[in-house]
This record gives C-alpha cells, structure tokens and sequence, in this order.
C-alpha cells in the first residue's frame, strides 16, 4: 500500500475515533436545560483537536459529520416544536450543521499564525466556541422565540439561553485542550509528548 494511501486511511481512522469519541463525550451531560442545550463533559474536544491536527477543510468536515449525527441521535425530537421549511433548514443548518462545524473550523484557525500549540488551540476553542453561540443565538432568535414568556425580548431570551450554557461549554473546552496541549504534541503524526522547555 503507497504511503499517501496509509496516510489516508489513518486519518480516517482516526478521524471516525474521534468523531465517536465526541458523540459519547455529549451523552455525559454535566447539566441540561429544560428546553434543550446542555454542559457536556468535554464534548466539543475532539473536533476542535480534529480541526487543529488537519486544517480548516477537514476539520469543517468531520464537525458537519458530527453535527448531522448529533441531530439524527440526539435532536430529531426538536423538529416536533417547529414548523414550515423555513424553521426546520434553520434547525438543521443553525443547531446541527454550522454549529458543529464551527468547532473544526475554530480549531484549525490558529495553527498557521500562532507557532504555540497551546495558545493555538485556546484560541480556536473559544473561537469554535464563540462561533457556534451564534449559530445557536440566531436559531434562537429566528424559531425559538415562543419560549422567550418573561424575558424582555427574543434576543435577550436567545443570548442568555444560550449564552449560559455556551459559556461554560467553552471555558470546558479551553482548559481541556490546555491540558491536552500541554502532554501531547498534536502537529506530530504520532501524537508524541510535548517536550518540557528547560
């Protein structure tokens, strides 16, 4: 097998891993929300890692691939609450599919122009983050407004909903990918440890 081919079907691989890897991560909710949105243990991670490890156009990948599957496991039962094509490609685009590549796409951000992995990849991460709050904050704005009872406007009720959850989705997501930075050089093949300045 040519090498390019070994190259490929490792990362792949590893790629699927990951992928599942998250998917499991975000079944192991740290806090939900009575209408939707949760604190996961660490479930954006793996994408955000994808994205840094491979570039914008695969990590944007692999997050979509996540997104639809976060949708098709976990999300179906959204699209009782909304009604009309226009609300259901919203749901689909604003809560799945670009909110999910947002965390590809935040990941590989900052590799090419921030030489520290571990700068790189807080940045991406809370950009990735930051990135899929307005996917959401949008979707909350334009299809969810019927639960915004008590609060002074949609757009309130959207930046504070999801905001709350977001923000600590983030600040998980950071200091997960400080650590893992911090123990594993992830622009190596072979995920090799990091070496200890002197």
């Amino acid at each position: 097998m040519a090498e390019s081919s070994i190259k490929t079907t490792r990362k792949l691989c590893e790629t699927a891993i990951m992928i599942a890897l998250a998917t499991a991560l975000s079944y192991v909710t740290l806090f939900s929300l009575p209408h939707g949105g949760s604190i996961t243990l660490f479930s954006q991670v793996p994408i955000i890692i994808i994205g840094y490890r491979y570039g914008a156009k695969w990590g944007c990948s692999t997050g979509i691939i996540y997104g639809v599957l976060q949708m098709l496991l976990q999300g179906l039962g959204n699209f009782a609450y909304v009604k009309g094509i226009g609300a259901y490609l919203i749901l689909i685009l604003a809560d799945y599919v670009l909110a999910f590549m947002s965390l590809g796409l935040g990941g590989a951000m900052f590799k090419k122009v921030i030489k520290n992995q571990t700068v790189a990849l807080a940045l991406g991460a809370f950009v990735g983050s930051l990135l899929r709050f307005i996917c959401h904050f949008v979707s909350g704005v334009t299809i969810w407004g019927d639960y915004a009872g008590g609060w002074k406007s949609v757009w309130a009720y959207s930046a504070g909903y999801n905001g709350g959850y977001m923000a600590v989705e983030a600040a998980i997501s950071v200091v997960a990918v400080i650590a893992l930075s911090l123990v594993l050089d992830f622009s190596k093949e072979n995920l090799k440890k990091t070496k200890k300045s002197k």
